[in-house]
C-alpha cells in the first residue's frame, strides 16, 4: 500500500538544499527505508515542504518531521493528519520511541529532528457495557477505525451489577440471551465476542499484556457505579500507557452537556429541562451499522482456548429462577428481537398504515412498544429509536402519527438521566437534597404482602404477580402500585419498592427507576399528590369483565364480574360457588383504602408544609396551587386527571421507556 511521507523542514541558514540533503537522509535512516525518495515540493525562506510516496516499512499513512537548525528551545510539531499541535523538547539520546504516540525523536550534529507519527493502527480492547449492538455504536465504530486489530469483550462481574442495584433472575437471562445474541450477530460480520467472569480490573489488566494491547474502548455512562469503573480504568490505561476511547452513547445526549448549558446545574424540572433543549438543539443522528467490511480492515483474533471465553448458563452463574423459568418468555434478550420488536411495532400501531393503538394498562399483551427492556440494555438506540419517528413525523400527511399518550417519553428519560448524573444520593431518601424527607413506616410484613401479591387486592396482586413471572408491566400499572405502597395506602418507603422493580423488571433503569419512585411517592417532581390511584375503580373501568385478573390471580377467575374487583363484598354463596372463599383461599383487603388514603393525605399536606423550600427545588413557579382534597365517587384515576390525559403541561414520565415518542424540542413542556 502507498503510504505518503510528509516533511516540514525548518532551517535558520539560507542554504536550504543542502539541509534538505541532511534531512532525506535522516529521514531513510529513521523509518529504515534507505531507498525512499523525497522531491521538493514547495517552500518558503528558511523552510521547504517534500512529500514523497513509499512502500513497505513505514506503518502509518502520514510522517511529518519538523526540523529546527542550532534551536536549544521546545520544539513544535504540527501534524496535518489530525490537524492537532505538540510542544517537545529535544532528547540527548540517539534515538526514542513512544507506540502510543508515535513519537520519534532524532537528533545529529547541530539538528534536533522530531518524528510525529499520528494515529498509529492499535490493538483496541473493546468493552462492552450496555451498548449490545452493532447498530448506532460509535465508541465501536471509531475503535475499528483507528484499529488494526480488536477484541471485542464483555466482563461477566457479578459483584459489580449486584453493588448498585439488585438483579433478579429474568434480567439475567435476559442479559445472557442479548450476549448469545450479539456473539451471533458478531460472527456473521467475521468477529467474535470474548466473555470473561470476574472483576473488571483484574481481567483486563491480564488482557492487555496477554493480546499487547495499545488501546481501550468503552461507552461513558453516567451512574455512580460505572463512574467511578471509568475512573479506575482511566488509571489503569494512564499506567499501562494505554489510549481511551469513549462516546456517550446510551442516551440522546450528554447529561455533561445539558447541566453545562444550564449553568452548571441540572435542570430540575421539565420545563425548564425542555428549555436548555432547545437552546442546545437536536441530537446526534445515528452512526452508521457495522459491517463485515468493518472487520476486514480490522479484524479480531481467535484464542486457541476459546471455551474459556464462552458466554455461561444461568445455572453456571449460581441463578435459581424456577418459578420466573415457568413463564413464557415475552422480551427474548438481543439486538435482533428488538430491531424486529420496533419494525413491528412502527406497523402494528398505524405509524406506517392508518390506526390508532389505545392505552390500556391492563392488557394482557403490551400495547405500547414494549421497548423498555432493549434500550435498558443498549440492544436498542435511542437515537436510532428517536429519528426513526423524526422520518414518520416527515411522512404524517399519508400516516398516522404516533399517540399523543407517548409524546415526549425519550426525553423524560433523558430527563431523569440528567437529574441522576447531578445529584448526590438520588436512589436514596437521606442525604437527597432534592427528595422531601418523610418518615415513613417500616412495615416489612405490609411490604412483603405487596412484594408477593397478597394484599387482598385482586388489581394490585394481578399486577405483582405478572411483574414477578414476566418483567414487565405497564407504566401506568406501575404507578398504581407504587402509589399503592407510598402515599397511597401504605405508607412504605419509595427506597423498598425501587428495590423490588430493580429485582423483578426487565428494564429496571438506575436513574429512571428512581426518577420515577421519587415521583410516584411525591418526594419530588409530582405535586399533586392528592392524586391517589383507587386500587378498584381505575382496573374496573379498564378491564370491567376481569380478564386481567382472571389471567393473573387465577383462584378469583371463577368470581362474576361485578364481583372480581371487590371479591369480599361477594355473598359466601357466591364465593362458594367460585370455589374460593375470601379470608382462606385468598386473602382479605390488606387496609381500608378509603381510610388510609386519608390518613396519608394529611401525612404528606403536613410534610410538605415543613419542608417547602425542598419542594419548590422541582416544582415549575408557574405551577398551579394543589387541592387538597381526596377526590370520591367514581375515585381519582376516573376524574379527567391531567397526569394521564394529552394536556401537554402536567403529563408525567413513562415507567422506563416503553412508549418513546418523538417531541418537538421548544420552551415548552411536551
Amino acid at each position: 500500500m502507498q503510504r505518503r511521507l510528509a516533511c516540514e523542514i525548518h532551517t535558520r541558514c539560507n542554504s536550504k538544499r543542502r539541509r534538505t540533503s541532511e534531512i532525506r537522509s535522516a529521514a531513510r535512516n529513521v523509518t529504515h527505508q534507505p531507498d525512499l525518495p523525497c522531491d521538493l515540493l514547495s517552500g518558503s525562506e528558511g523552510s521547504a515542504l517534500l512529500r514523497s510516496d513509499g512502500s513497505g516499512g513505514l506503518q502509518t499513512p502520514d510522517l511529518l518531521i519538523w526540523a529546527s537548525v542550532g534551536w536549544s528551545g521546545r520544539l513544535g510539531v504540527s501534524c496535518t493528519a489530525v490537524r492537532t499541535a505538540r510542544a517537545v523538547s529535544p532528547s540527548p539520546v540517539q534515538s526514542r520511541s513512544n507506540k502510543t504516540a508515535g513519537l520519534f525523536v532524532c537528533l545529529f550534529e547541530n539538528w534536533s529532528v522530531v518524528f510525529c507519527f499520528p494515529a498509529m493502527p492499535h490493538r483496541t480492547l473493546h468493552l462492552f457495557r450496555k451498548g449490545l449492538r452493532l447498530h448506532d455504536n460509535p465508541t465501536l465504530l471509531g475503535a475499528l477505525e483507528s484499529s488494526s486489530v480488536v477484541f471485542l469483550v464483555y466482563v461477566l462481574d457479578q459483584a459489580f451489577e449486584e453493588q448498585a442495584m439488585r438483579v433478579g433472575f429474568l434480567r439475567w437471562r435476559f442479559l445472557l440471551q442479548s450476549l448469545l445474541d450479539l456473539q451471533g450477530r458478531l460472527s456473521a460480520v467475521g468477529s467474535r465476542l470474548y466473555v470473561l467472569r470476574g472483576s473488571h480490573s483484574a481481567v483486563l489488566r491480564e488482557l492487555v499484556v496477554r493480546w499487547g494491547i495499545t488501546q481501550i474502548s468503552f461507552d461513558l455512562e453516567t451512574e455512580p457505579h460505572h463512574v467511578a469503573l471509568q475512573r479506575e480504568l482511566g488509571e489503569m490505561a494512564q499506567e499501562l500507557e494505554l489510549t481511551v476511547h469513549t462516546c456517550i452513547a446510551h442516551t440522546l445526549y450528554d447529561p455533561r452537556r445539558i447541566i453545562d448549558a444550564n449553568g452548571g446545574e441540572a435542570p430540575l424540572t421539565y420545563k425548564k429541562f425542555l428549555r436548555v433543549l432547545s437552546e442546545i438543539g437536536e441530537p446526534d443522528k445515528p452512526v452508521r451499522d457495522i459491517t463485515a467490511e468493518d472487520f476486514q480492515q480490522c479484524y479480531t483474533p481467535e484464542e486457541v482456548e476459546c471455551e474459556q471465553y464462552c458466554i455461561p448458563s444461568l445455572s453456571e452463574l449460581g441463578l435459581d429462577g424456577s418459578d420466573e423459568a415457568q413463564a413464557e418468555v415475552l422480551w427474548p434478550g438481543g439486538e435482533t428481537h428488538a430491531l424486529q420488536r420496533l419494525h413491528k411495532h412502527l406497523e402494528s400501531q398505524g405509524w406506517v398504515q392508518n390506526s390508532k393503538p389505545q392505552v390500556v394498562p391492563n392488557s394482557l399483551w403490551p400495547n405500547t412498544t414494549g421497548l423498555s427492556p432493549y434500550f435498558s440494555f443498549g440492544c436498542l438506540s435511542v437515537r436510532t429509536f428517536y429519528h426513526t419517528l423524526s422520518r414518520v413525523y416527515a411522512r404524517a400527511r399519508n400516516h398516522a402519527l404516533p399517540p399523543v399518550a407517548l409524546q415526549g417519553q425519550v426525553l423524560w428519560r433523558e430527563f431523569f438521566y440528567t437529574a441522576a448524573a447531578h445529584t448526590p444520593n438520588f436512589t436514596r431518601m437521606e442525604g437527597n437534597p432534592i427528595c422531601l424527607q418523610i418518615r415513613w413506616n417500616h412495615d416489612p410484613d405490609a411490604l412483603q404482602k405487596w412484594r408477593t401479591a397478597r394484599t387482598g387486592f385482586p388489581w394490585i396482586d394481578a399486577i405483582m404477580t405478572q411483574l414477578r413471572q414476566e418483567g414487565w408491566i405497564h407504566h401506568l400499572s406501575r404507578h398504581a402500585v407504587a402509589c399503592f405502597l407510598t402515599r397511597g395506602d401504605l405508607w412504605i418507603s419509595w427506597e423498598e419498592g425501587m428495590k423490588v422493580f430493580e429485582e423483578y423488571l426487565l428494564d429496571a433503569d438506575y436513574s429512571v427507576n428512581a426518577g420515577n419512585w421519587l415521583w410516584l411517592s411525591a418526594s419530588a417532581f409530582f405535586h399533586q399528590y392528592n392524586r391517589i390511584f383507587c386500587p378498584v375503580r381505575f382496573g374496573r373501568r379498564t378491564d370491567p369483565e376481569g380478564h386481567y385478573i382472571r389471567k393473573y390471580v387465577p383462584v378469583l377467575k371463577n368470581f362474576p364480574s361485578r364481583f372480581i374487583y371487590e371479591p369480599w363484598t361477594a355473598p359466601k354463596e357466591v364465593q362458594l360457588q367460585a370455589g374460593c372463599i375470601i379470608g382462606e383461599d385468598y386473602p382479605l383487603p390488606m387496609v381500608c383504602h378509603a381510610e388510609a388514603s386519608e390518613r396519608n393525605l394529611a401525612l404528606m399536606k403536613e410534610t410538605r408544609s415543613r419542608q417547602e423550600n425542598t419542594a419548590k427545588l422541582t416544582r415549575d413557579v408557574a405551577e398551579e396551587p394543589v387541592d387538597v382534597s381526596v377526590k370520591r365517587g367514581l375515585g381519582e384515576e376516573d376524574q379527567p386527571s391531567k397526569r394521564f390525559s394529552s394536556d401537554p403541561q402536567s403529563r408525567p414520565c413513562s415507567w422506563g421507556q416503553e412508549t418513546p415518542h418523538l417531541p418537538e424540542i421548544t420552551g415548552q413542556a411536551v
